[in-house]
């Protein structure tokens, strides 16, 4: 009798720890779903972001909103940069650049362009963007 008691017990817990770890795998699910559908719905993330109203002389800056809250920022002339960034309201990010916390308005944004007031002390400079076109491929530089 006692070893029936001592399995029915191990088989109770066995039970519950298994109900625990099926509803942490299902809190764990649904809040990643949560994720991915804020990522999926924000269109301004993960995506290649190159100026459109660059310096001829200087093409191909670019932007790249990782939802991990790293920016890369890279053009064809100068090496990549990555940040930290964030989103501080629906119209609204920031990032940090050499230690300045750049804030800029989202005046507009859609799957194929990106429009942004970046805040420079007292001077608001806009910046457009298109999504970038795969294959990409910087042009010559002129010498």
């Amino acid at each position: 009798m006692d070893t029936k008691a001592a399995i029915l017990a191990l088989l109770s817990v066995w039970g519950v720890g298994t109900g625990a770890t099926l509803a942490l795998a299902l809190a764990r699910e649904s809040k990643a779903s949560e994720v991915d559908k804020h990522e999926r719905s924000n269109p301004l993330l993960n995506k290649v972001w190159v100026r459109s109203d660059a310096d001829e002389a200087l093409p191909g800056p670019m932007q790249i909103f990782l939802a991990d809250g790293t920016l890369v920022s890279d053009s064809c002339w100068e090496t990549y940069r990555l940040s930290k960034w964030q989103q501080v309201s629906p119209h609204a990010i920031s990032w940090d650049e050499d230690g300045m916390t750049i804030s800029a308005d989202i005046a507009s944004v859609s799957d194929d362009e990106l429009v942004l007031s970046l805040k420079l002390g007292s001077q608001v400079q806009e910046q457009r963007f298109v999504s970038a076109k795969v294959p990409y491929v910087c042009p010559d530089m002129e010498t």
